[in-house]
């Protein structure tokens, strides 16, 4: 796969197990999440599997808009998904769990996969015009609050 456009980690003092369960859970990550704002599984899933689809919604201010998601991994030291708007592709987010001597270390990625020409559409309904940068800070914050949840929890 190609180096993702954003990316961070961090150590968390919880196991493998509990971060997983975070990361992977629509309303929970809504309160560690910073433009995700919560999601609903769609059809027959009732939570994550691999194939499994979501609604998300995202909001920064004012600004507010939804998303469908794919499941592409689900398992304890891996949970992944492809969003798409307007049935077009725009990201991939993944979330590398692997065990460390106190814990686990949490990699938060993402690659861009809009196309060149819907990126100023994007931009209208999300107020961001370096989606890059932007995505960097919110994996950082992202973190460091899946990290005071998972370690509080």
């Amino acid at each position: 796969m190609d180096k993702p456009d954003a990316s961070g980690s961090i150590d968390v003092a919880a196991p493998v197990e509990r971060v997983y369960s975070l990361v992977s859970d629509l309303a929970g990550m809504a309160g560690v999440a910073r433009e995700y704002a919560g999601g609903r599984w769609l059809g027959t899933a009732d939570g994550p599997s691999v194939g499994a689809r979501f609604r998300g919604s995202n909001r920064r201010g004012a600004r507010f808009w939804t998303t469908i998601a794919t499941v592409t991994d689900a398992e304890p030291g891996r949970f992944a998904f492809e969003v798409k708007s307007l049935g077009l592709p725009v990201s991939r987010w993944q979330y590398d769990i692997v065990p460390s001597a106190d814990g686990c270390r949490v990699t938060e990625s993402t690659w861009d996969r809009r196309p060149a020409w819907f990126r100023p559409l994007t931009v209208l309904a999300t107020g961001v015009r370096d989606r890059g940068t932007q995505n960097q800070r919110n994996i950082e914050a992202t973190l460091a609050r899946l990290k005071r949840t998972a370690e509080h929890a």
